[in-house]
């Protein structure tokens, strides 16, 4: 009876999955460097481990503010844009370990017509394995130089 009790509980965890991996992943907002009207600049899609344990995979999300677009090449290599270069994506296996940094690099163009300050992108970073969401996501903005 108590063989068939160990089994029914090995069972259960193979069927829920590994458990998490207990790393807290935080995206440390960074506004890229001023740009003139249709020049470039880079996003630095920042993400830190705060631990307590090694990360699993974990993808890293730009979105571009309105005014500007993603136009490559991006670091990591296999991120992938969308939405006419509004949305990059882009994919980190399993592996960074505590207090340790990961970084995306998005290269964009603003508009010939942009001036000010462009608001409304955001950088967000997406784990299976965080236990806490609450820092995943931050903002930031595009200064068009010359234009103030």
């Amino acid at each position: 009876m108590s063989a068939v009790l160990v089994l029914c509980a090995v069972g259960a965890l193979t069927a829920a999955g590994p458990a998490p991996s207990g790393a807290d992943l935080q995206v440390v907002p960074l506004d890229p460097d001023p740009v003139a009207a249709g020049g470039s600049t880079t996003v630095h899609a920042f993400v830190a481990n705060g631990g307590p344990e090694v990360a699993g995979a974990f993808t890293v999300t730009v979105r571009v503010p309105v005014g500007a677009r993603a136009v490559g090449p991006y670091f990591p290599a296999g991120c992938v844009a969308s939405e006419a270069g509004r949305v990059v994506r882009c994919a980190f296996p399993a592996g960074l370990p505590q207090l340790r940094s990961a970084t995306a690099l998005v290269p964009v163009r603003v508009a010939d017509w942009a001036s000010g300050t462009l608001y409304g992108g955001w950088v967000t970073v997406r784990s299976d394995d965080d236990p806490d969401r609450s820092n995943n996501t931050g903002s930031f903005v595009i200064r068009v130089a010359g234009s103030d």
